[in-house]
């Protein structure tokens, strides 16, 4: 039996000092340890190394112990909407080891195997991985990442038995497997703790032997980021003519049978176009097969959510799966077709997404990965700038995310294929421009397709 404990801050009794390694599961707000993230505040220990995918939100969850600036360093893929977390990072007074998504959860479940290092396609030829060992598979460039151990473990778990073996709730599984395998101690928060015996076997998701010590936990508040309900994704913010557009013309790309990723903002608009007699998978990086239409507010449940933190809900035949299952999808080559936003895409497919130095970085979340290991990438982009800049252009100026990863760019403006030899191909011109226009709005050349015509 594992030592028992019905608060938190007894269960992290002599756990905690300064100078820490602390893993902590969750993605954005859902799955996270609410208790044992507060006792870790409120055991007042600093200069901690946090490794998490986020850091919660200003108010809540780790953006707690940001707010007491206990974080000396962060080990995350993803800053998102944490205002706190940017300026501290853009202000040079918290340490950022930006990490890619799927290879953040490999770390861990690596670390946890014994496994010291490993080669991963992702990240190869970005600023992230500047600097590390790279080798050549089949003619593939591979980069060397090193695995993660933490002195400590924190996850919440929804249901444990008194042996430590743990079951998650559905999208609330995320990294929470992950991180549980990576400490050298950890530490389970749950819902409920039941007698051994009483949960069915097959149902483990994390195996006793990964768990010292269990809390009971309660109060919890579950917030939720981005409450969606059903019909939001049609009247989502900034929805026009030219986006339906481009949803439409995207969604022509999907192929009955395929499995399929669309990324956070515009391209989950393509999910309300797909062609009637098309039958398609929609996989999410936090842990889901599955997904189904945005839920009624009688069905909103805060244990399930899509990677851009919208409420969902599931479709017959859906799975649940931690994160680092998620990412060997997504590496693998199993997902057929990824939409991604784009900041800037060049003329042979580099894509940048996920910085612009010095002013935003929200981070790579999974955008590296899919990119990587997708068979098919489709960016789904404004043509312009709010100031009217090109971001289709000969070279990308920011960060990139991929290099020659893009296959098919989709703009309000028209439809390019990309190849990293012959350049981009205008394949279409939307009703909203002309090749005129597209000329002199894009920052580099491009072919026409035979059907295309144009001054």
């Amino acid at each position: 039996m594992k030592p028992v404990f019905t608060s938190a801050p007894e269960a992290l009794q002599g756990l905690t000092c300064d100078g820490m390694s602390v893993a902590a599961g969750g993605f954005g707000l859902c799955g996270i340890p609410e208790n044992l993230i507060l006792a870790l505040r409120d055991s007042g220990a600093r200069d901690l190394t946090v490794i998490s995918n986020n850091a919660g939100v200003d108010q809540f969850g780790l953006g707690l112990l940001l707010q007491t600036r206990q974080i000396k360093k962060m080990i995350s893929s993803y800053v998102g909407e944490n205002a706190t977390f940017e300026k501290q990072f853009l202000d040079g007074e918290l340490e950022l080891e930006l990490t890619p998504q799927g290879t953040l959860a490999e770390k861990m479940r690596a670390g946890g195997a014994g496994i010291p290092a490993f080669y991963t396609r992702t990240g190869f030829g970005t600023k992230l991985t500047e600097g590390k060992d790279v080798r050549q598979y089949n003619g593939v460039s591979y980069v060397l990442e090193e695995s993660i151990t933490t002195d400590l473990a924190i996850v919440k778990a929804w249901k444990a038995d008194k042996a430590g073996n743990l079951i998650m709730r559905m999208t609330a599984n995320n990294f929470n497997v992950a991180c549980a395998k990576a400490g050298r101690m950890t530490i389970a928060e749950v819902e409920e703790i039941v007698e051994i015996g009483e949960i069915d076997p097959h149902h483990v998701h994390v195996p006793g032997i990964y768990v010292d010590r269990l809390v009971l936990g309660t109060g919890y508040e579950k917030p939720i980021e981005q409450k969606t309900l059903s019909g939001a994704g049609i009247s989502a913010k900034g929805f026009n003519d030219q986006r339906e557009w481009m949803a439409k013309r995207v969604a022509q790309e999907l192929s009955d049978g395929d499995y399929v990723n669309l990324g956070i903002g515009m391209p989950t608009l393509v999910a309300n176009y797909i062609p009637a007699g098309i039958n398609i998978t929609l996989q999410s990086e936090n842990g889901l097969l599955g997904i189904g239409p945005f839920p009624t507010e009688a069905n909103v449940d805060a244990d399930l959510i899509n990677a851009g933190k919208q409420t969902i809900t599931t479709v017959p035949g859906a799975s649940f799966f931690d994160s680092s299952e998620s990412f060997a999808m997504i590496r693998g080559g199993h997902v057929d077709l990824s939409v991604l936003g784009g900041m800037q895409v060049n003329r042979t497919g580099d894509l940048a997404n996920w910085m612009i130095p010095g002013k935003m970085v929200k981070g790579p979340g999974g955008a590296m990965d899919l990119v990587s290991g997708v068979k098919k990438v489709v960016v789904m982009m404004e043509h312009n700038a709010k100031d009217g800049t090109p971001k289709v252009l000969e070279q990308c100026e920011l960060p990139i995310t991929g290099k020659n990863v893009v296959d098919l760019l989709v703009t309000e403006k028209g439809v390019f294929a990309v190849n990293a030899e012959a350049g981009l191909t205008l394949l279409e011109v939307s009703p909203f421009s002309s090749v005129d226009e597209i000329r002199q709005s894009t920052g580099c050349e491009f072919n026409l397709a035979p059907d295309v015509t144009g001054a």
